[in-house]
């Protein structure tokens, strides 16, 4: 059911890593704390990883944190590890700790995703020109709500995630109001209940998601998001903004606290190794919030699928 690259890094990666595992290490009853963040695949790539750090024998502490504040638990130390950050709307504390030597980017999570704004398909009737951005702006209007009016309304991220929907639109011009959700199972209720309703709804999501093979939406047709686009005002459709554009490319990376590989180097390997493919966590995520089925046992049979993988990746971070 899934198919994993994590033997690929296993067994063909060069990477450079500083200590070994020591026996100290090994024992050690200090727990690697990884942060759970505000959405089910986050929730996955954490518990994946946990579960190859707990099959080389560490112990490991899931702690639930928010987004941006996060890193200033990994600064302190006080928080090891978060594994999908999103460069689209990597949060201020990220690149404040960053700077501070207090966290490292130690590599790409291996995600093959996108961000933007969507609409379920039944918004062609109201608004036949979509997927246009410009027919979405002429059909503002049908998008509104009673808060909003005249504008129409953009479900934005919930406000811990950033608001990239709301910097794109506002940056285009496009006649919206954002309006942040509560919750990632908040933006799931409203894009069902607009299915099930018909009723008016464009929203900013990502992939991979569960919903996307459970729901049919279509993408708003942005201007492409291009560097030019995020460095030079003159670029694009608004002469006096930069984002005036889609999303641009989105990289999707792993963070430790800075002082990781000295406490516990093997673990550090194995984080730096650490991929999860696209098709396997979106799977997983529609067993989870699509099926109802126990997160952790679809995370145990990911590890049992990829054992020989997963303890191939182990041997080599031993070997370090």
């Amino acid at each position: 059911m899934f198919k994993s690259t994590v033997a690929a890094i296993a067994l063909g990666a060069s990477l450079a890593f500083t200590g070994s595992a020591s026996a100290l290490e090994m024992g050690s009853d200090k727990p690697i704390k990884l942060a759970i963040n505000e959405w089910t695949g986050q929730h996955l790539s954490t518990r994946v990883a946990g579960a190859i750090l707990e099959r080389a024998g560490y112990n490991v502490e899931y702690v639930t944190a928010g987004y941006g504040p996060q890193f200033i638990a990994l600064g302190e130390g006080d928080l090891h590890a978060t594994l999908e950050i999103w460069t689209s709307n990597a949060p201020g504390q990220f690149n404040e700790a960053a700077d501070a030597g207090k966290v490292i980017d130690i590599g790409d999570l291996g995600l093959d995703a996108r961000e933007g704004v969507l609409y379920p398909v039944h918004m062609k009737e109201m608004c036949p020109g979509l997927p246009s951005w410009e027919a979405l702006n002429a059909c503002a209007a049908k998008f509104a709500t009673v808060d909003t009016l005249p504008k129409g309304r953009l479900l934005d991220y919930p406000a811990d995630w950033g608001s990239p929907g709301k910097d794109r639109f506002e940056a285009i011009g496009i006649d919206f109001t954002a309006v942040p959700a509560g919750s990632e199972g908040a933006l799931i209720t409203e894009l069902e209940a607009s299915i099930a309703k018909k009723s008016p709804l464009v929203m900013t999501f990502w992939q991979p998601h569960w919903a996307l093979a459970e729901y049919e939406t279509e993408w708003v047709a942005l201007p492409a998001g291009t560097d030019e686009c995020y460095s030079d005002a003159s670029w694009g459709v608004n002469p006096n903004a930069t984002g005036d554009c889609d999303f641009s490319p989105t990289r999707i990376f792993k963070v430790t606290w800075a002082g990781m590989a000295d406490t516990w180097p093997m673990a550090d390997a194995l984080l730096k190794m650490y991929t999860f493919d696209a098709d396997s966590q979106q799977n997983m995520m529609a067993a989870v919030d699509g099926r109802g089925e126990d997160i952790n046992k679809v995370v145990a049979a990911y590890v049992d699928a990829n054992a020989g993988a997963i303890d191939a990746m182990i041997s080599k971070a031993k070997s370090m």
